[in-house]
């Protein structure tokens, strides 16, 4: 049984930094996407990363605050996020496709398996 389970999420006032996790257990993976859910909003796409190239995209808005990597030695894919700010508050979730079709836009990808989630505020 596949799991995900995030961590990392905490408050944070704004300028400040943050690292996210998201431990896979229970099978391989393609793609790992964060997402981030705020209330009222709908689900955005964050970033998401290929286990099989290391390949990585992010949301526009987000890229140049946001990185995304791989840890090989304890299947997590962590998500560190600098320059932090009242808006990126959030739920953050990941998820992991399985599929070996893996074309442009991993963040549209229909995601097979989520996590539960964990919450970032960033406030003064």
């Amino acid at each position: 049984q596949v799991q995900l389970v995030e961590s990392g999420g905490d408050l944070v006032q704004p300028g400040g930094s943050l690292r996210l996790s998201c431990a896979v257990s229970g099978s391989a993976w393609q793609v790992i996407g964060w997402f981030r859910q705020a209330p009222g909003r709908e689900r955005e796409g964050v970033s998401c990363i290929r286990s099989f190239d290391g390949r990585s995209e992010y949301s526009d808005s987000l890229k140049g605050r946001f990185a995304i990597s791989i840890d090989g030695a304890t299947n997590t894919v962590n998500l560190q996020m600098n320059n932090l700010k009242p808006e990126d508050s959030a739920v953050y979730y990941c998820a992991a496709y399985f599929s070996d079709y893996v074309p442009e836009g991993c963040l549209r990808y229909d995601y097979d398996v989520w996590g539960q989630g964990t919450q970032v505020t960033v406030s003064s």
